[in-house]
């Protein structure tokens, strides 16, 4: 008997032709773009006055909530400008997920290390920056993981439809 839902994950979308992980990475990193780029705009961003280059001084705050600075709006432009370049493929895409959210749990354990008044939190970060931290590099790993699972065993064949390798007898 298959398991058509263990490798529905790895299949592309009629819909669109891309392979779920190629569709999280680029979707992930839309929102990235977007929330470096909401990180410059007044009201979007409270205390935009307070908006400093870089540490823990820039009293800016997206959403009201989450600390940031002109550096750290930049850093997510260009990890959103790098993961839709690397949504390009499904290799790229899980190379992205998987060490962008290795980097930002790396981020959230700074988060729980620093100082958040010291000149060490240049980032800036605070409480609930380390949360999404947390968040997103799970999310991120996860995505990386289960929606690029089986793509190493799949490959266009004629026609664009996926030759399967592996075990005969198998889904």
């Amino acid at each position: 008997m298959t398991n058509s839902t263990a490798h529905a994950r790895a299949r592309r979308n009629p819909a669109d032709g891309r392979a779920p992980v190629r569709r999280a990475a680029g979707g992930l990193a839309v929102l990235f773009l977007l929330l470096g780029l909401l990180g410059f705009v007044p009201g979007v961003t409270s205390g935009f006055a307070d908006l400093r280059w870089a540490g823990h001084h820039s009293g800016a705050m997206l959403l009201g909530v989450f600390q940031v600075s002109v550096l750290h709006n930049a850093v997510h432009l260009l990890f959103g400008v790098v993961g839709l370049a690397l949504a390009r493929t499904a290799g790229g895409a899980r190379t992205w997920l998987v060490g962008g959210g290795a980097v930002y749990l790396v981020l959230w354990l700074y988060g729980l290390a620093v100082d958040q008044r010291s000149a060490a939190n240049f980032v800036p970060v605070n409480d609930a920056d380390g949360w999404l931290h947390l968040l997103l590099g799970a999310a991120m790993i996860a995505s990386g993981l289960l929606t690029g699972r089986d793509a190493h065993r799949h490959r266009p064949g004629p026609g664009g439809r996926p030759v399967r390798f592996g075990r005969p007898g198998r889904g």
